[in-house]
């Protein structure tokens, strides 16, 4: 039987005409709507009946263009997409598999921190890659998602390595890479993307203050470039060339807070492994402040 989730367009329908399509009564419609806002889904409900909130990638109006984002998992409220996509990538989901949830009561970021999402205003997924990708050319895999992420929204620049800031500066999405090895070689890759859509927390960015781009489009748009991009993992020259167009660190007095300390000075260089060069150090991770204009 078909599920009301299943059902539900961007268009308002009447809670008579739903009840006929599910075989149940109109008050079950009712009573199955406020489940799934409590789960966490953007459901409306107004006197001209139930629909989706515009915008939201629900499976049968989400349309990747490639193979990336299929298989899909659509889900309201979970720990971490992460976590949910780490497990169905040790039962053998193919590269592309893709998990999105509406609310993340566990979503991290870089360094383990908390990543927060609000039903129907962010956009937080993960994305499944099987690159055939040696360990030392991992780093540049953060590189290409940041990347994807900028042309995909068409605004911003990019603060080393993967984090999206608006015009003016502010905190607009981030990518959390974590990877699995065997051997030499990557055995999968785990993309998990937080882009603040339509809200964003206190002190950050929201998409909408400076594009019309929906839930959906943004997504569809980040699988397409993505895909576009990962040949470019073969060509690292290319891939740094076109990172440093999008860059917002490059040639900026920069702190970076590294394992071993911090580190400071101009951020002088992209290096080929997709490491920073700062004030003539080398550093391989960290957590970026951006400071200004070289002094």
């Amino acid at each position: 039987m078909a599920r009301l989730l299943d059902l539900l367009t961007e268009g308002f329908q009447s809670g008579e005409a739903l009840a006929r399509s599910l075989g149940i009564s109109r008050q079950a419609v009712s009573k199955e709507a406020r489940r799934l806002q409590a789960e966490g889904f953007p459901v409306e409900v107004g006197p001209q009946g139930y629909r989706i909130l515009p915008g939201t990638p629900l499976p049968h109006l989400f349309q990747p263009k490639g193979r990336l984002g299929r298989p899909y998992r659509y889900l309201g409220r979970v720990g971490s997409t992460q976590d949910v996509l780490k497990a169905w990538a040790e039962a053998g989901a193919p590269e592309g598999a893709l998990v999105l949830a509406e609310v993340q009561e566990k979503g991290r970021g870089r360094r383990g921190r908390p990543w927060a999402s609000r039903p129907g205003g962010s956009l937080t997924f993960s994305l499944l890659l099987r690159p055939s990708l040696p360990l030392p050319h991992l780093g540049l895999l953060p590189l290409l998602s940041g990347l994807a992420l900028v042309e995909a929204v068409g605004v911003g620049g990019l603060k080393w390595p993967n984090d999206l800031l608006a015009p003016d500066g502010r905190k607009m999405a981030g990518v959390l890479l974590e990877a699995k090895a065997e051997g030499e070689e990557v055995a999968y890759a785990l993309l998990g993307v937080g882009v603040n859509v339509a809200w964003a927390p206190e002190g950050a960015a929201a998409l909408k203050e400076f594009s019309p781009l929906s839930r959906r489009e943004v997504l569809e748009a980040f699988l397409e470039r993505l895909e576009a991009l990962l040949p470019l993992l073969e060509v690292p020259e290319a891939l740094l060339a076109r990172y440093r167009q999008a860059s917002s660190t490059l040639g900026r007095w920069v702190r970076v807070r590294t394992p071993k300390g911090v580190v400071e000075g101009v951020a002088e260089e992209l290096l080929p492994d997709g490491s920073l060069l700062v004030g003539g150090v080398r550093v391989g991770a960290g957590e970026v402040e951006l400071w200004g204009p070289p002094p």
